[in-house]
């Protein structure tokens, strides 16, 4: 793979930064689509069920940049808010949104900022390794947070071994179809 440009440490394979705000508007609606799409695909577990959210919310960051990323984020998570059933197995609203799967919807705003900012910088398309490092750290980012978070329901050692270990594998896997799916999309896109 031939190096980045030196203009490029902003660059992000949609330049939604480029587009009129109607079209960045459609752009993260259509974004709280794929997310809650991702939701859906899902693995009943308790407490945390394995869904493809993390795959959908790192993907998203890493397309859109940190604002609109994050801004996709935000707008999936209040369609959840509001009651829409947007989250895993169509689960909604605020008291969900405060249970014990609380902390990964949290860490979810947080990795879109950190990913996004990642991916401005250039570190999720200069080789499919440093994305796959970049998602793989957002996986593991995410199940922190939410282990974090879950240990104030089942304490620490469970939330570890309920909210983490179950998730490794699957992160690992999920952070590697994001890398790909990055590289496709810096293969497929112009560098301008």
């Amino acid at each position: 793979m031939s190096a980045l440009p030196p203009d490029s440490a902003i660059y992000v394979p949609f330049r939604l930064g480029r587009r009129p705000a109607a079209f960045k508007a459609l752009a993260v609606l259509a974004a709280t689509g794929v997310l809650a799409a991702c939701s859906w695909i899902s693995v009943p577990m308790l407490p945390v069920p394995v869904t493809m959210q993390t795959l959908g919310v790192t993907v998203v960051a890493a397309l859109f940049g940190w604002r609109l990323g994050t801004a996709a984020i935000l707008a999936w998570l209040a369609e959840a808010a509001i009651g829409l059933p947007v989250l895993s197995a169509g689960h909604s609203g605020i008291a969900y949104l405060m249970g014990t799967t609380g902390g990964y919807l949290l860490a979810f705003v947080l990795t879109g900022l950190l990913v996004g900012a990642a991916a401005e910088k250039g570190w999720t398309v200069r080789s499919l390794a440093s994305a796959f490092v970049v998602m793989a750290a957002a996986n593991l980012f995410i199940l922190g947070i939410g282990a974090a978070w879950l240990a104030m329901f089942v304490g620490a050692s469970k939330a570890v071994a309920l909210g983490v270990t179950p998730f490794l594998i699957g992160g690992i896997l999920k952070a590697a179809l994001a890398a790909c799916g990055i590289e496709a999309a810096r293969r497929h896109l112009p560098l301008r």
